[in-house]
């Protein structure tokens, strides 16, 4: 016991200390130290201390924020709750934004601990001295409050919380605006309909069409947050007007902000607005003259069009997108067909097999023979949905082109990215075409000058043994896999080791014991040391795969040999593989 009341006074001791990290260290055990001074000393001593700790540097501030929103038990629990504001209060209001943020974070945790009464004589008042608080700061800070007290005070507190809110969005400092914009939606949530409808959206209107771009973009998620509140006839009157300003709006970063929420916003109106008004804007945007807004929006098209109404979705599509999708396939900009392969495949089983023979599989046919490597990969990558609809035979001689030249681009990550999906190929291309064409491609990647395209190639083998079975395996590949053996490359031999790991969990114990162990046994003699441990490596991985008369007479003499080598590792990997074979 004195060791731990010494334990605490040194703990307490550290949060005066001048090195910061020992601050810090102490602010991360304030619950130890709270336990120790027990609950009437921590809310009369300890808190009040904290609450002067405001002076320190913004790490340490940061953890004090975090540690304050976990100690209601720590003060007595909920009733005594409010005694935790006063240091949060500060906290909300110094400089550093992301320790006002965490102090925000903290005060809505215990907001929710708060009982009616004590909102409004407690949690109400420091909302409002923030709101009303000389710098900026404390404003922003203020703009994520009122919703988590807003519900549960009365009707004229409430009146007096909206009074206060409208004061934030027409504040002079810009910050406290966006602020304001980022949080409207969620205070919407909690105002009743007639109040959002005659107070929230004239501000949320102000908000959509302030100077400060900063500020409009976010006004835009905080109207499709209102939208999910409304009626469709109430939408259109009260919200739509902003909505097609932001679709049209002077700056990009506006526009990109509502094509990245697009189908958000399509699902929080109704079929009437997405059909009279929401389609023409939509198009609009993948026409946009700035990339990155025509690159979100091209990445939206395919849930754009699963979710258009059931009488329209067809017309719509051939009519409206499918021409704006025409020019996408040959933008200027890479980033922008990229999106756009990443999506248009997906759009196959929505247009049915006639419309995907005659308008899609052309684009598709366009963008695998793209300059840009991310392009025609992203074609590759959702080939499945194509190959549901109308089957993968007609782009199957396109296809070799650009599988081709996705597996020897000098970015290994693109090489890793094809080999990734080679197992879909060859399953939807055929087991014919894909050794006539993919296998020669296959096995070259296993001599891969990067480790990491070598160790994918054998997971690759491994899934298409999977796919095509043992037969194909070892008329195939096998003997392809261990002729690797024998290359006076070692990080080939290796190679084959790794290959056999993977192999053998697909392969039956007979194959694995006629053909893969004496491969396996004669690298034990390889003059390299990290083939040889390997080996060994590889011994204890087959070995729970075989019965027990194999492991002794082909796998123990082996790993015995290895116990006996004069490398270290070597000895080490054998011994632990040589406890599997007892």
């Amino acid at each position: 016991k004195q060791w731990y009341q010494r334990r605490v006074a040194i703990t307490a001791g550290e949060l005066r200390n001048e090195d910061v990290q020992l601050r810090l260290n102490s602010i991360k055990k304030l619950s130890t130290i709270a336990l120790a001074l027990g609950i009437e000393r921590t809310r009369s001593e300890l808190i009040p201390f904290l609450t002067d700790t405001i002076e320190d540097e913004d790490e340490v501030l940061w953890a004090l924020a975090e540690q304050l929103g976990n100690f209601i038990p720590l003060v007595g629990g909920p009733d005594y709750a409010s005694c935790l504001l006063a240091p949060l209060e500060n906290l909300a209001t110094v400089e550093e934004t992301v320790v006002r943020e965490k102090a925000t974070e903290s005060l809505r945790m215990i907001a929710t601990e708060h009982s009616p009464a004590d909102l409004e004589k407690h949690f109400a008042p420091l909302v409002k001295r923030l709101t009303q608080g000389d710098w900026f700061t404390s404003r922003t800070s203020a703009c994520g409050l009122f919703a988590c007290c807003y519900a549960n005070v009365s009707t004229s507190l409430k009146a007096e919380l909206r009074q206060l809110f409208k004061m934030l969005v027409t504040d002079d400092t810009p910050m406290v605006r966006r602020a304001a914009a980022g949080k409207i939606g969620e205070f919407a949530k909690v105002v009743e309909v007639e109040f959002v409808k005659s107070d929230i959206i004239p501000l949320f209107n102000q908000l959509a069409g302030d100077e400060q771009d900063s500020v409009r973009l976010l006004a835009v998620d905080a109207g499709i947050v209102m939208a999910g509140l409304l009626s469709e006839a109430e939408i259109e009157q009260l919200l739509l007007p902003q909505f097609r300003n932001a679709a049209s709006d002077k700056s990009w970063r506006v526009r990109f902000m509502i094509s990245d929420k697009f189908n958000e916003l399509q699902k929080a109106v109704g079929p009437t607005i997405i059909k009279n008004h929401l389609v023409f804007h939509f198009t609009g945007l993948l026409k946009d003259i700035e990339a990155e807004v025509r690159a979100s929006a091209a990445n939206k098209i395919k849930d754009f069009c699963t979710n258009l109404p059931a009488d329209i979705q067809e017309t719509v599509i051939m009519q409206n997108i499918l021409p704006a999708v025409k020019d996408l396939v040959c933008d200027s900009n890479q980033h922008v067909k990229a999106a756009l392969a990443s999506v248009i495949m997906g759009l196959s089983p929505i247009m049915g097999k006639d419309n995907t023979i005659q308008h899609l599989l052309p684009l598709f046919l366009i963008q695998l023979k793209d300059e840009h490597s991310d392009v025609r990969l992203n074609i590759i990558s959702n080939l499945d949905s194509v190959n549901k609809v109308i089957g993968i035979h007609q782009l199957s001689q396109s296809l070799l082109p650009a599988i081709v030249e996705l597996a020897e681009d000098p970015k290994w990550r693109v090489r890793l990215a094809i080999i990734e999906h080679m197992p879909l190929l060859a399953e939807q291309l055929g087991q014919e075409f894909f050794d006539e064409k993919l296998n020669a491609l296959t096995m070259s990647w296993l001599v891969d000058g990067v480790a990491a395209i070598r160790q994918a190639a054998t997971q690759n083998l491994r899934n298409l043994v999977a796919i095509f079975g043992i037969a194909w395996a070892q008329n195939t590949i096998i003997s392809k896999v261990l002729s690797m053996a024998r290359d006076t490359n070692y990080l080939h031999r290796m190679t084959t080791l790794f290959a056999i790991n993977v192999l053998a969990e697909v392969c039956p114990p007979d194959v694995i014991a006629k053909f893969m162990i004496p491969v396996v046994a004669n690298l034990a003699g390889d003059p390299v040391p990290n083939v040889r441990f390997n080996v060994a490596k590889t011994m204890a991985k087959i070995t729970p795969l075989l019965d027990t008369t194999i492991v002794q007479s082909q796998v123990k003499p082996c790993l015995d040999k290895l116990h006996q080598d004069a490398d270290l590792d070597v000895k080490y990997f054998a011994s632990e593989a040589l406890i599997l074979c007892h």
